[in-house]
């Protein structure tokens, strides 16, 4: 599969999950409440990992594709393209959801109301300190990042994995929302931030460094527990192209 390919399905599927899971709760979070928000993340997840998960194995997170890199499942040269590609969707889909907000009644200002953009201390929906934002959003990010891993090992039953995915991102969503309104994905905390602007892109920062530093510490965990799950890089001579192993988020 070329990497465009990958690109634009990386793109449409973390804008699905933008629109889809920050939506829930812009548009129907008074209603739903943290559960039905929860619930919203995991089955963007859930629906994107068994639509494009055959062709870019649907990372949806730059944290989730550094964490792969980090366990050797998944080639560093695309990496950034793969990061890319998660941004504009995000970008896209806080700009399609907030199309929509706008024909609310009275308006939609997202500098006000805020778009569903992470934050910590006074922009904390409980008011939770920036240290335990930034502890949180790394050790929920390592958990997600290790449940992906072991759900897409050669050992694993990969038919069910999207669904231990999306549920793990569920109960994610569940401890996270009334602290930091659930990142762990920098992709999905900096769509809504560039159209908030403001205290949103003040605290941008910790939605990058925490979930990425997560990411990278359970690749080198499960690098460690399964060395023999890592890519192998092709041979010169006759033997066949280097192994392929599952990366599906």
């Amino acid at each position: 599969m070329s990497i465009g390919r990958k690109a634009i399905a990386e793109a449409v599927g973390t804008c699905w999950l933008v629109l889809g899971g920050v939506g829930s709760a812009v548009i129907a979070g008074e209603k739903i409440g943290n559960v039905g928000v929860a619930f919203a993340f995991g089955l963007t997840v859930l629906t994107m990992a068994y639509t494009f998960g055959h062709i870019s194995g649907a990372h949806l997170n730059p944290a989730v594709t550094v964490g792969l890199a980090s366990a050797g499942r998944f080639p560093r040269a695309e990496v950034l393209p793969y990061i890319v590609a998660q941004l504009v969707g995000g970008f896209i889909g806080a700009g399609l959801l907030l199309i929509i907000a706008r024909g609310m009644p009275g308006g939609y200002d997202p500098a006000m109301s805020g778009l569903g953009a992470n934050g910590y201390g006074a922009h904390s929906p409980a008011g939770y300190s920036a240290s335990a934002a930034f502890f949180v959003e790394v050790v929920l990010t390592f958990f997600f990042v290790v449940v992906i891993l072991g759900a897409t090992s050669k050992r694993a039953m990969n038919t069910f994995g999207g669904i231990a995915i999306g549920l793990c991102l569920t109960l994610i969503h569940l401890v996270d929302l009334p602290i930091t309104n659930a990142s762990v994905n920098p992709a999905r905390s900096t769509g809504p931030a560039l159209f908030v602007g403001g205290w949103a892109l003040r605290q941008l920062w910790m939605f990058w460094v925490a979930p990425l530093l997560g990411a990278a510490l359970a690749g080198l965990a499960a690098r460690a527990l399964e060395p023999d799950q890592v890519l192998r890089k092709a041979r010169p001579g006759p033997p066949g192209p280097a192994e392929e192993l599952p990366t599906r988020a």
